[in-house]
């Protein structure tokens, strides 16, 4: 079985099984029992803030488009038309409504038909009965969400303390604009991903520019239903990451939201991060790190910062994912043990345990597990 050697303590724990990261079986596992009844980032409040813009995007393969509605409400849809599923929109942008580029068939704002070329003679059919499949949609913490699961809970409650949590930490999140995007694509099962971000007990060893920023002294990961937090003093004196010599923000703020969306406040002016895991692949992941500051350019200590970022920190720990993936992939590994420290240190493997406890609740649901496991 999957579950094999966890255990609800994660003193006396294993991790989950490196089949859960390497069997084609166990990646469509995931995509349709975690990532498509999951919430997933889909943009901040800034891309749908007035009405008509809309924006585009993938959710377990499903194509979804989000819009602003002309009474200021929220939706989201499957992104396919009804008369013969062609794509309606692309990208981001504003619109009066919605127009089928195949057809024509045209939808207003809230999903609903509301005309179809050359349908007038046609018998039982009425625009009026046509509408865009809907999505779960919601603002959360200055961000949009969408789920796929139409019985799904909703964010707000399901992420318990997460909205007040980040409302302290970042008050002006909403306030922040767009300013930078950077993408990667990973050779790696999208769990060693994660698993890489919820712990920090290599960061000494595979980090030693970010353990200069951060004071590990004070790092302390605390694990909630959904989601974990990662706090810290940081950006207090010289470091060999980037200068902090005029932050008006120090502390290492960071969020994990089950089960692929991570928000964080590095120090710094003040500013906002969200990484965005993609998994397309058992072998194979994509990430986005938007970052969101008070001016649409970035200052040089940004800049300094977004490029210790992405030639630096990701470069080691891309190299580290990928070479896990590997590790996996061979007969010498099945499942490690996990490192726990009881008082919720940096040091400490709890958050990557919550977070495998959390995929077996999901495999759980399955009626039947997956054929090829080890046993």
């Amino acid at each position: 079985m999957i579950d094999q050697g966890w255990d609800p303590n994660p003193n006396a724990s294993m991790s989950l099984h490196a089949d859960a990261y390497t069997k084609d079986e166990w990646f469509a596992a995931d995509e349709q029992q975690i990532i498509a009844r999951s919430w997933q980032w889909l943009c901040h409040v800034e891309t749908l803030r007035e009405p008509g813009n809309y924006t585009t995007d993938t959710v377990a393969g499903m194509p979804i488009v989000a819009v602003r509605n002309s009474d200021g409400t929220l939706g989201a849809f499957y992104n396919v038309c009804k008369h013969r599923a062609h794509e309606l929109l692309t990208g981001s942008g504003t619109t009066r409504n919605i127009v089928c580029p195949y057809h024509a068939w045209t939808y207003d704002l809230g999903g609903q038909l509301t005309g179809a070329r050359h349908t007038s003679h046609l018998e039982d059919f009425a625009t009026g009965s046509i509408c865009l499949d809907s999505v779960r949609i919601e603002e959360f913490g200055g961000f949009v969400f969408v789920n796929l699961d139409p019985n799904a809970t909703p964010l707000a409650e399901a992420s318990g303390d997460l909205g007040a949590e980040i409302a302290h930490w970042a008050p002006d999140v909403a306030d922040l604009t767009f300013a930078h995007r950077l993408s990667y694509e990973i050779k790696s099962n999208w769990k060693n991903v994660v698993d890489n971000f919820l712990e920090c007990y290599h960061c000494h060893v595979a980090h030693k520019d970010f353990v200069s920023l951060v004071d590990m002294d004070t790092y302390k990961v605390t694990t909630h239903g959904i989601y974990s937090s990662h706090m810290a003093e940081a950006g207090k004196s010289a470091n060999s990451a980037y200068d902090v010599s005029e932050a008006t923000v120090t502390d290492h703020a960071v969020w994990w939201l089950w089960p692929t969306s991570a928000m964080m406040r590095y120090p710094g002016r003040s500013s906002f991060i969200i990484l965005n895991i993609i998994p397309a692949g058992p072998d194979l992941t994509y990430e986005t790190y938007d970052f969101f500051l008070e001016t649409p350019e970035p200052n040089e200590a940004e800049l300094e910062s977004i490029r210790y970022l992405d030639q630096v920190l990701q470069v080691e720990d891309i190299d580290l994912v990928e070479s896990v993936q590997r590790g996996m992939s061979t007969p010498a590994f099945t499942q490690g043990r996990i490192v726990n420290d009881p008082n919720g240190s940096g040091l400490s493997e709890h958050a990557l345990h919550h977070f495998h406890g959390l995929v077996l609740d999901a495999y759980a649901r399955m009626n039947t597990e997956p054929t090829g496991d080890r046993t």
